[in-house]
């Protein structure tokens, strides 16, 4: 097998790898595609992908990273949580990681509600916190699962076209 292949290769697991970081908190899904992309287009010595596209997915990249925090302060802060209500989405995110689909989708909602009821204690107000800022991490996921089939489209456009 050739060295380029192997490249190629590794590549692909970078990219599958950081497409199931896309959804999973505990993996920078973005990043990984990036630099399955930029693997991708070295491996072919920039031939098919040329810079213009690499700086497409670079700027697609670090607009994850704003849209990746935007998300989930403005949900937050559309309900005026507070920030241990985030920080609670934050952990409750990563536990949630050990308990499968369940805990990755109740996992932030609860952290977010333990988090604002330690902040003042009042359980209408956590709720409401809980499900602002579960629902930003939701879209924020989401956001990101657009960027990276963006990503692969931006890249697909340029190496085959």
């Amino acid at each position: 097998m050739s060295t380029e292949v192997l490249w190629l290769v590794l590549a692909v697991v970078l990219v599958c790898v950081g497409v199931a970081g896309s959804v999973l908190p505990a993996l920078p899904g973005v990043p990984l595609v990036f630099a399955g992309l930029l693997l991708a287009a070295w491996a072919g010595d920039f031939q098919q992908v040329t810079w213009i596209p690499l700086v497409v997915l670079g700027l697609l990249t670090v607009m994850s990273f704003v849209i990746d925090f935007a998300a989930t302060a403005l949900g937050a802060k559309r309900v005026g949580a507070t920030k241990l209500a985030v920080l609670g989405a934050a952990l409750g995110t990563l536990g949630g990681l050990f308990l499968g689909l369940p805990g990755l989708v109740l996992g932030p909602f609860v952290g977010a509600v333990a988090g604002e009821l330690l902040s003042h204690g009042q359980v209408q107000q956590a709720t409401r916190a809980g499900l602002a800022t579960w629902m930003g991490l939701i879209f924020g996921t989401l956001a990101k699962l657009a960027l990276v089939f963006t990503m692969l489209g931006v890249f697909a456009l340029a190496y085959f076209v």
